[in-house]
């Protein structure tokens, strides 16, 4: 399936969850539960298959991930020792592209990705322009001087002051850079998600 070019926001409102894809204050108020459409639609009885379903659309997005690149990161996960809810979460959240939205770099996870794409993150001091490059604990991800001067970036460190910090980060705002200190906090990350259901649809 292609990627999807239609309004972020209409996602966010078909999922009921923020997916964190449109740019906003966070203190301002996203009316998720307003489906898409004039009337909105009534929300009818979902059959296990369609929850399961839906669940894994919620993360897929949030990430924006491709069905194929999901169905990696799910076979990398159940092939770990530890629980393959937690291991998924940690390969997703370990994403570089995650790594700079989550420290601020970037509004939203769109954005990061476009930021690294056009070479704008460094990873222990040496540019890096895959979005999927896992970064392992004990990296440094700082920005390049050309990036540090753009509108976008010091707009998105405004909004990330007011979401706070990341326990496993170790963020420089005088540096422009950030320590990926440890693994994250699957239960920080998966808030708001079932990715049991996930389990449950892809061992069928």
């Amino acid at each position: 399936m292609g990627k999807y070019l239609g309004p972020r926001l209409k996602l966010s409102r078909a999922e009921g969850f923020d997916l964190g894809h449109v740019v906003r204050d966070v203190r301002t108020k996203c009316n998720l539960d307003v489906r898409p459409g004039m009337h909105g639609g009534k929300r009818v009885r979902s059959t296990d298959y369609a929850l399961q379903l839906r669940e894994k659309q919620k993360l897929k997005r949030i990430y924006n991930l491709r069905e194929g690149q999901f169905r990696s990161y799910y076979k990398a996960a159940a092939k770990g020792k530890t629980s393959t809810v937690d291991n998924l979460m940690v390969l997703l959240e370990s994403r570089l592209d995650n790594i700079v939205y989550r420290a601020g770099f970037a509004a939203t996870r769109a954005e990061a990705r476009q930021i690294v794409s056009h070479k704008g993150i460094q990873v222990d001091g040496k540019l890096v322009n895959i979005p999927s490059y896992q970064v392992a604990p004990g990296q440094v991800i700082s920005l390049t001087e050309k990036a540090k001067k753009q509108d976008r970036v010091k707009f998105a460190l405004e909004l990330a002051e007011q979401r706070g910090g990341i326990e496993w980060m170790a963020i420089n705002k005088t540096a422009m850079s950030v320590e990926f200190k440890a693994l994250p906090d699957v239960e920080f990350v998966s808030a708001g998600l079932n990715v049991q259901l996930i389990v449950e649809l892809y061992s069928k």
